[in-house]
């Protein structure tokens, strides 16, 4: 632990050097020349921009390019979330097929006169495989009726971005990027008729995809249900575009797309909400539900666990709980530690829900991490797993937890999720145990969260927190020993008889970049025994 900082220094140091060095050689005549050599300057099939309607988001209102200020594309002095919008050409989704075709084409023509050669802001690698993307699905703006030195442009710039993406590929780190290259890649392979290039290399990257970052249940490994809607989107995305080309579809691009298919289906379809553990946001969904209806995709998921989570429900209400061990370093870049956190769903309502998720790296990002913002025990202000910073809040898991024990029984008249964690064992000595209950026909949820130490020689402060939705509304009982819940039209009563029970003030990032004032109830005490049980009630009034 002493010698840890100067060692991240020395490799800090080592890594701004060969940074340097990579930069040298990308920018460099040698590098250019590489990625110059084409083979197949034939652009054959033409993909349907529609098929993209589940990534891009359509504006009913269509532009035409002369309403874009096109000298901006070249300006310098922008916010880069200004840049990269205009780089990554997305924007011409919103172009009406009326555009003038001379312009939209001056305007990557253009592009291709100030960043023909590598430079590493504009060649970003996800802002070139978005590029790519749109400039291709486009090509009726794009391309037709071009003249053959403008088309003979359009299709070295393609092919040699594609040529960086294959180089680049395998050095990036994060699988969200890959996604999008892999995708690009695979288009450009389809577009040209390349089998043997292109397509072959985009395909090895997706292969490799699959392979690192889903469990064997297609699930994936970062436990990040936003990350399985994303797979999806670009699994189909892909396979439609073989459809379409008429190229046989491979088996496990299917297969994959049945198993991810499967995740969407429990995560979301049963429950028609958005659940919030490790990094999920609101999102609303029913757009893609359309989608695949109209292309007729059908997912149908009916088991209670998958990926880590537990899902119980009749026509009414759903309980979710979070089960599963905390993933590997290197997918838990967005894990929040909330290990047995759970969330009630009352007729399409969440009467319980985690406080969600904050993705700009910055103080909330850290906040939103944290034990304390899900509904579960935390021990001494402390979280379940411990996180490591690797730059300024941007944080991935330095110890985590196990899931020790686990038993559901899911009948008509009786629930009961039971798990226990040993994430507070190497600094408190202690087990959290939670078992959950529910009586349908009392419509009652019973809750026991024990505390097990394992070495009884010191007392133990604890808080359990229930996070609930901005503006419902809680009242306190005048004998302290209960809290109101007015959840539309239903009323719900908290009770713990043998600990205070109090109502705190807290943030809710459910929203995705944003965050409200919200309030949970907390339960809070000192454990001096060597097996604490804390019980609460919540019940329909």
């Amino acid at each position: 632990m002493i010698y840890r900082k100067p060692l991240n220094y020395i490799n800090q140091f080592f890594s701004n050097i060969s940074k340097k060095f990579k930069t040298i050689y990308l920018s460099s005549k040698f590098y250019d020349k590489k990625i110059s050599k084409i083979y197949y300057d034939d652009f054959r099939y033409k993909p349907s921009p529609y098929l993209l309607s589940s990534i891009i988001k359509y504006q009913k209102k269509k532009y035409k390019i002369e309403d874009f200020a096109i000298e901006s594309i070249s300006q310098k002095n922008l916010t880069l979330e200004d840049f990269e919008k205009l780089n990554n050409f997305f924007w011409f989704f919103s172009l009406d097929l009326k555009s003038s075709k001379k312009a939209t084409q001056n305007v990557i023509e253009n592009w291709i006169k100030n960043n023909e050669k590598y430079n590493s802001k504009s060649w970003d690698f996800d802002l070139t495989s978005k590029r790519i993307i749109a400039w291709l699905s486009n090509h009726q703006l794009t391309y037709e009726d071009s003249n053959k030195e403008y088309q003979d442009k359009f299709n070295l710039i393609v092919q040699k971005q594609t040529n960086h993406l294959i180089n680049e590929a395998g050095k990036s780190d994060l699988f969200e990027n890959k996604m999008i290259g892999s995708a690009a890649i695979i288009l450009v392979g389809l577009s040209y008729q390349d089998q043997k290039n292109y397509l072959s290399n985009g395909l090895d990257l997706l292969k490799n995809i699959i392979k690192s970052s889903l469990d064997a249940e297609g699930f994936p490994k970062s436990r990040s249900i936003k990350q399985l809607v994303f797979y999806l989107k670009y699994f189909i995305l892909i396979r439609e575009w073989f459809k379409e080309s008429q190229t046989i579809v491979p088996e496990y691009i299917d297969e994959t797309i049945y198993y991810l298919g499967q995740g969407y289906s429990f995560t979301w379809q049963n429950i028609n909400q958005d659940i919030l553990f490790n990094g999920n946001t609101i999102s609303n969904n029913s757009e893609f539900d359309q989608y695949l209806i109209r292309l007729g995709y059908k997912f149908k998921n009916e088991s209670n666990e998958l990926g880590g989570y537990v899902h119980l429900k009749n026509k009414k209400l759903n309980l979710v709980m979070d089960v599963g061990i905390n993933p590997k370093k290197d997918f838990s870049k967005d894990y929040q530690s909330g290990a047995l956190s759970f969330e009630i769903i009352s007729n399409g309502k969440k009467l319980i829900t985690n406080s969600g998720y904050f993705p700009k790296k910055n103080k909330l990002n850290a906040l939103s991490k944290m034990s304390a913002s899900h509904n579960t025990l935390i021990i001494d202000d402390h979280s379940s797993c411990k996180f490591e910073e690797k730059k300024k809040f941007n944080t991935t898991i330095e110890e985590g937890l196990k899931i020790i024990k686990k038993n559901i029984i899911f009948e008509k008249n009786y629930w009961k999720i039971s798990a226990a964690h040993d994430g507070y064992l190497n600094k408190y000595n202690s087990i959290h145990e939670r078992e959950i209950e529910f009586y349908p026909d009392q419509t009652k949820f019973i809750g026991v969260d024990k505390i097990i130490k394992k070495n009884f020689n010191y007392n133990i402060k604890f808080d359990i927190r229930f996070h609930l939705e901005p503006n419902i509304k809680l009242m306190k009982t005048q004998d302290n020993k209960s809290i109101l819940i007015e959840l539309n039209n239903e009323g719900w009563k908290f009770s713990c008889n043998n600990f205070d029970i109090n109502i705190d003030n807290g943030l809710y990032f459910g929203n995705k970049n944003s965050y409200m004032p919200n309030q949970n109830i907390f339960i809070s005490g000192i454990s001096y025994n060597q097996n604490e049980s804390i019980k609460w009630e919540i019940t329909k009034i």
